[in-house]
This record gives C-alpha cells, structure tokens and sequence, in this order.
C-alpha cells in the first residue's frame, strides 16, 4: 500500500507538472480571456484515460493504474480549475460563455475519453 501511495504522488508531481507547462503555453499572462488551457488538459486528459484504462486491460497491466491514471492522469486534469473558470466567466457578466464553456468542456471530454477507449480497443482487435 505504501508503494502504490509513493506511485500515486510520483505521478501526481509529474501531471501536475505538464499542467503547469500546459498552462504556460496556452495561458495569457493577465488571466484574462477564454479558459483555452483549462479545456487542453481536460479533454487531453479525458483522451489519454480512455486510451490508458483499454490499454493497461488489454496489456495485463493494471497494476499500474494507480501511477498513470491516479495519478498522472488526475494531477494533470483540472476540473476545480475548470470550475472556477467557468464561475469568473459568470461573475464577470459572461453568463453564455460560462454556459458554452461548461457544456463544451464536458461534452468534448466525455467525446475525448470514448474516441481513446475506441481507438485503442480497434488497435488491440
């Protein structure tokens, strides 16, 4: 138990990490603008669950879920940070992005997660 907690928080630094990146390069320096950074990493990082839960199965290798998708996976995507965005949109008057940025966001992310489950499934058939 103790192995897989140090895994967990290994693969937390490390997606957390390639959230900072993500958001370092997609990110406009005053805060100001539409969350394009927030939605990257969700959608990116609802792809690469559904293509690492298919191929972690087909592989026999479960055994390292908790490193990728605990902990990779959920240090990198950020649904509080996703949350937020979407009630700054709202508290600054923009209730139609808020609304469009919540929906798209799940929408595409939900899309993302079932194009890498399928795609990965195909490449194992």
């Amino acid at each position: 138990m103790f192995r897989t907690m140090l895994e967990v928080a290994l693969g937390g630094a490390l997606g957390a990490s390639a959230r900072f990146a993500t958001y370092a390069v997609f990110s406009r320096a005053d805060g100001q603008g539409f969350p394009w950074a927030t939605v990257i990493v969700n959608v990116l990082g609802s792809f690469l669950m559904g293509v690492l839960v298919i191929w972690l199965q087909e592989k026999g290798l479960a055994r390292h879920a908790p490193i990728l998708l605990t902990g990779v996976l959920g240090g990198f995507t950020t649904f509080s940070a996703f949350s937020l965005d979407a009630m700054k949109l709202w508290e600054q008057g923009s209730g139609g992005f808020a609304l469009a940025y919540i929906v798209g966001s799940v929408a595409a992310s939900i899309t993302a997660l079932a194009l890498g489950m399928t795609l990965t499934r195909e490449w194992f058939a």
